[in-house]
């Protein structure tokens, strides 16, 4: 009788946990990048990991990779729900995400990858008229990242600033293209994913961008110099942003749920993009041949100079083409919270479960999730 009662309990407990698996709901999402990208490799398949551990199993996620959605059209994806999570990229959209768009014109100021993905998101989140842009596009925020320190990457020898005149460089955004003019060259906007077709038809010289995209992009196979200047960082993300209508058929558990695996994601993102695929495109760079130049000390110090300047310059443009007239008080803000982090990631170090910790203690934990986005 006891064999028979243990079997039947063992078949009823097999029988609801199919029944679990059978109702979880699977959530599509699209990193908008390819497999070999951070987007990609440790922000949405680790979503598709964490999710369900979140979630107890009621939560999962498939992937559509970017031969379904590429980054200009995750807007419109998440819009007509071809995707339920995407991830966009802000600076595609400023005028319809101004608070969003100011935060990545401070691009200049980034220098430590984990301070400004939890800078960013510190920002957006305790910001009010943040929340309401991304409720305007229909789309609810769920953090950002940051790539590595961007460099100069290129085809010809860059030793100093005189060096950089003339040259063609792929811009990723308005700081950056700022940056090239500032020291002579000409910022060339072009998709990420057009950089290496640019790179080999002699369009442009190179690009001013993270050491990642030496493998994320094969870059590794046509660059020849690499000057380690710090220009910045590219930190406008919103990595994991929601459908509104999907967000709102969640119950409150399931969003924190969602949260929190979002929230860990972002950490092993900039993990991956800021730290550790930078040492290992820097090790394929050697053993290409390619040649890293240390900037000499007068490129260092114009640089570390623009980059101050470029603050006010951040500021007003946001009051000029968005009517913020309070922009120097949010750019102080955004600075405050740089600083912030700062403090808490040199305790930590580069530990991505430290930092994610951290950013659910200090952020999301903050949140009230019956409301948070509706």
């Amino acid at each position: 009788m006891n064999r028979l009662l243990t079997a039947f309990v063992a078949a009823a407990a097999v029988l609801a946990t199919g029944a679990s698996l059978a109702e979880a709901r699977e959530l599509r999402v699209g990193p908008a990048a390819p497999p070999a990208h951070p987007a990609n490799s440790h922000l949405y398949q680790k979503l598709v990991e964490y999710l369900p551990e979140e979630s107890g199993g009621a939560l999962t996620a498939k992937i559509f990779g970017p031969e379904v959605v590429s980054l200009p059209q995750v807007k419109d994806a998440l819009q007509s729900q071809v995707i339920e999570i995407g991830n966009l990229l802000p600076l595609y959209f400023p005028a319809e995400l101004p608070n969003m768009a100011m935060a990545g014109e401070m691009a200049l100021s980034g220098r430590e990858p984990h301070v400004m993905g939890a800078a960013v998101t510190e920002f957006i989140v305790s910001c009010p008229a943040c929340i309401e842009e991304m409720k305007g596009l229909g789309v609810v925020y769920l953090g950002s990242g940051s790539s590595g320190a961007y460099h100069v990457l290129s085809t010809k020898p860059v030793n100093t600033a005189e060096d950089l005149k003339g040259l063609r460089l792929r811009s990723g955004g308005a700081p950056f293209s700022r940056w090239a003019e500032h020291f002579g060259a000409v910022p060339v906007s072009l998709p990420v994913g057009d950089t290496f077709e640019s790179i080999s038809q002699g369009t442009i010289d190179g690009s001013i961008a993270s050491l990642g995209d030496l493998l994320s992009f094969r870059l590794v196979e046509l660059v020849k110099s690499i000057n380690m200047v710090v220009v910045g960082t590219y930190h406008a993300t919103s990595n994991f942003t929601v459908a509104e209508q999907t967000w709102g058929s969640l119950s409150v558990d399931e969003r924190k749920a969602l949260a929190r695996a979002a929230n860990r994601a972002n950490a092993d993102f900039t993990q991956r993009w800021g730290y550790e695929i930078g040492k290992e495109a820097e090790a394929a760079a050697n053993e290409a041949g390619i040649e890293f130049v240390a900037p000499d000390a007068g490129l260092t110090e114009a640089a570390e100079a623009y980059a101050q300047e470029d603050q006010s310059i951040a500021a007003e443009l946001s009051r000029d083409r968005f009517n913020m007239d309070d922009a120097d008080q949010r750019v102080a803000r955004f600075l405050e919270l740089v600083e912030k982090w700062t403090a808490i990631v040199e305790e930590t170090g580069p530990d991505a479960n430290a930092i994610a910790a951290k950013v659910q203690e200090e952020v999301w934990d903050k949140v009230d999730f019956s409301t948070y986005g509706l």
